[in-house]
């Protein structure tokens, strides 16, 4: 009977829908694993497509794809080294599923199928796939190895099946999103199931970032008494192999890296700097250009693009008008300097007086209101996407969630880009995020050391510039009241007596409710952005845009 085993674990980061790339990647990983003599190798949740497929793993040539890769790297095995435990997507008698495949001694040896497909929040892959049976486990080198496919162990269903047919460890490879404070969730999860099946467990989680999708890996081995024996670290790929033996009827993993954890505005930050970072490598933008306003939430786009990219590789431009202050125009130069990345200057006067005047006629005899206000902002975004046609980058748009909530940004305007890191975050999160980066530089982070963001955006009161000495609490609730009233109705769904309960004033409420539910098709036509919270716009959050309904009649 065999009394040791080597498992690698290979938390590493796939590009959606690059088979040959994602194979090269799990032959470098096995190479790893092989050197350190390792039995077998994990890889996460449909590792040789990428995580989340969407509808183009319904496609008949991706589905050959993945399994000719799969099949190729089954010939590996045939060296004798470690087996490899791959997810892929796979058809099976015309059905298709979210499968983890055994790859030994030169061929796909057993398969085993999810069972319990997610279809909620961000997640539709009943959508796609097939239900697979209530699984078994695989034998792997004497070794009965349990593998429930990720949502598989949020309930106790397929781990009681898996343990009562004789599963001696579990390996569960994972597609787990980012979300804050996600990693207790996940730690008392796989406690439970290990708790419950008596049984040690090894929770791998995918790395890297997918359109809104940021995975933070943050690994675990958990052996059967609950004692952590790894904790990989986020946002960080590597290759971990752990030792195992028996002892009695148990197995137990040696002690190795136990990666203590972060806060949250650690967290926050380094998954928009992860996210913009795959979103613009994997679709292979040179870098990105940004509006640099002197305000806080460009400024805080801006350091995590350079931390993110590096500074050659963000653009800022500050576009001022006749509105613009002094005092922004100083604050963006500084801004621009303490992250040195490239910055100028290019005023849109002369634009906003041509539009001016090819509307006189048509304007006659009305009153200048936002109509004016907002064609500034749509000249901003031309000329950001000129400059994105020309050179190459990105256009990277600045809004933050409060804003995006009640419809304070502008279509075709300060919404005009490609992606936008702050999406889901409010806006006294900003505010924290960037006090935070000037007092910490990110793990990973390409930016320089201390202060990027002058305490003068810090502290000065928001304001779009768009008309004389605006502001933005002319328009809105101080952000404190914006941002609570917000996520009782967007995180929470808070019924409007319990949102009034919760101590705000009912009148503000309705007000906020409207803006909320007004502005939905400005965000149905939004760039995306990295998912942060629970209810991001988008993924999680989808409601009608022609919608009546009023919580707070």
């Amino acid at each position: 009977m065999t009394d040791r085993l080597r498992i690698a674990i290979a938390q590493i980061n796939p590009t959606m829908g690059n088979v040959a790339g994602n194979l090269a990647l799990a032959r470098k990983a096995r190479a790893e694993a092989a050197e350190g003599r390792a039995d077998v190798i994990l890889f996460s949740e449909l590792f040789i497509v990428g995580y989340p497929p969407e509808d183009l793993v319904l496609k008949p040539s991706l589905q050959q794809a993945a399994r000719e890769a799969v099949e190729a790297l089954a010939q590996d095995t045939a060296d004798g080294g470690p087996a490899v435990l791959m997810g892929s997507p796979w058809v099976d008698d015309g059905k298709l599923y979210n499968a983890c495949l055994l790859l030994e001694a030169g061929k796909v040896a057993a398969h085993t199928y999810k069972y319990d497909l997610p279809n909620y929040g961000v997640f539709d892959e009943k959508r796609v796939f097939t239900p697979g049976p209530m699984p078994g486990p695989f034998n792997i080198r004497g070794v009965r190895i349990g593998v429930p496919i990720c949502e598989d162990i949020w309930t106790p269903d397929v781990v009681e099946c898996l343990a009562e047919t004789g599963g001696e460890i579990l390996l569960v490879p994972n597609g787990s999103p980012f979300e804050a404070g996600k990693e207790d969730v996940r730690l008392n999860l796989v406690a439970a199931r290990v708790t419950e099946a008596s049984k040690p467990l090894i929770y791998l989680n995918q790395v890297g970032g997918q359109d809104e999708l940021v995975f933070d890996g943050a690994s675990l081995v958990v052996n059967a008494d609950r004692s952590v024996a790894w904790a990989l670290p986020a946002w960080q790929e590597m290759v971990a192999i752990t030792d195992w033996r028996r002892k009695g009827e148990t197995w137990v993993c040696a002690p190795g890296e136990r990666w203590a954890g972060e806060e949250r505005p650690q967290s926050v930050y380094h998954a928009m700097m992860l996210g913009l970072r795959d979103y613009v490598n994997k679709n292979r933008f040179p870098g990105v250009v940004l509006g640099l306003s002197g305000g806080i939430d460009s400024a805080l786009s801006a350091a995590v693009a350079v931390d993110a990219l590096g500074k050659d590789r963000v653009r800022c431009v500050m576009l001022p008008s006749r509105y613009t202050s002094q005092e922004s125009l100083d604050d963006a130069a500084a801004c621009a300097k303490l992250l040195g990345c490239p910055y100028e200057t290019i005023p849109i006067e002369t634009a906003v007086a041509a539009f001016g005047e090819t509307l006189a006629s048509a304007f006659a005899g009305r009153a200048p209101d936002t109509t004016e206000e907002n064609i500034q902002s749509r000249i901003r975004g031309v000329i950001l996407m000129a400059l994105s046609n020309k050179f190459g980058p990105m256009v990277l748009t600045t809004g933050n969630k409060s804003e995006m909530s009640v419809g304070y940004a502008t279509l075709y305007g300060d919404m005009c880009g490609g992606y936008n890191v702050l999406k889901d975050v409010y806006k006294m999160e900003v505010f924290r995020l960037a006090r935070w980066r000037n007092q910490m530089r990110p793990k990973g982070g390409m930016g320089p050391d201390g202060h990027v963001i002058p305490e003068n955006i810090i502290v000065r009161p928001p304001s779009a510039e768009l008309r004389a000495d605006q502001t933005d609490q002319d328009s809105l609730p101080p952000y404190e009241v914006l941002d609570g009233i917000l996520e009782c109705l967007v995180e929470h769904e808070m019924s409007f007596e319990d949102v009034v309960a919760k101590g705000y004033e009912p009148a503000t409420i309705r007000r906020i409710e409207n803006l909320l539910y007004v502005a939905e098709y400005k965000r149905r036509q939004a760039p995306p952005g990295v998912k942060i919270g629970p209810r991001n716009f988008g993924r999680d959050r989808r409601y009608p845009i022609t919608n009546a309904f009023r919580d707070s009649r």
